[in-house]
């Protein structure tokens, strides 16, 4: 096996840093419309043996299991770790309460959200730009307005009433990775949220900047 060859299942996201870097890949996709686009893509289910045999499994050094379903994100790693006891799993999780799990399950390195954002947030260097890390997931930048200042995270539950999740407050030059939620935010401060994009429309609808 080449040394530059790494066949890997992963989102498109990934596979695209991947090719810009000229490392090869292998994808394993459901969907046929967009695994017929691209012959590094193949069609099936990460589940059947086969599929995986195809992509690349028994040579492949990683492997990155990126689906937004934490549970289905398990069943894979714990699966692909069975086949492979030595390849290097890379995983993600799209709640914290899961990472603990997926590393029993095999994973060696568990990607959060907080994971994600300690390695991009400080490559936001404007409030209204955006970095896409993956597939409808995005990170963006606000500015504390009136409606938030001067109260705990947990008070404000934007969580649960926008999608999005703080995953950094910026208080003049410190950068506070994963706030605790008892957090109050000032005038002045910066929020760092990552959600989808309806999400981050539910966030700015809820708290305009403008207030």
């Amino acid at each position: 096996m080449r040394e530059d060859f790494f066949p890997w299942w992963c989102c498109s996201a990934v596979a695209r840093s991947l090719g810009t870097r000229r490392i090869d890949f292998r994808v394993v996709e459901k969907r046929s419309v967009i695994a017929s686009k691209d012959s590094r893509y193949i069609h099936g289910s990460a589940a059947d043996l086969d599929v995986l045999t195809r992509a690349g499994i028994n040579e492949t050094p990683s492997i990155i299991i990126t689906t937004h379903d934490d549970n289905l994100n398990i069943y894979l790693t714990i699966y692909c770790r069975r086949l492979r006891p030595n390849v290097q799993i890379l995983s993600r999780a799209s709640l914290d309460r899961n990472i603990n799990t997926l590393h029993r399950a095999g994973a060696n390195l568990v990607l959060s959200y907080g994971s994600l954002v300690t390695a991009t947030v400080m490559n936001l260097l404007h409030p209204q730009q955006m970095l896409m890390l993956s597939e409808g997931l995005n990170v963006f930048r606000v500015t504390v307005t009136r409606k938030l200042e001067n109260k705990p995270l947990i008070k404000l539950q934007i969580l649960e009433q926008t999608g999005c999740s703080v995953v950094a407050v910026k208080k003049h030059d410190d950068l506070v990775i994963n706030p605790e939620p008892d957090i109050v935010v000032r005038h002045g401060d910066e929020l760092v949220l990552i959600g989808s994009a309806e999400s981050e429309k539910r966030f700015t609808e809820k708290f305009p900047t403008a207030v």
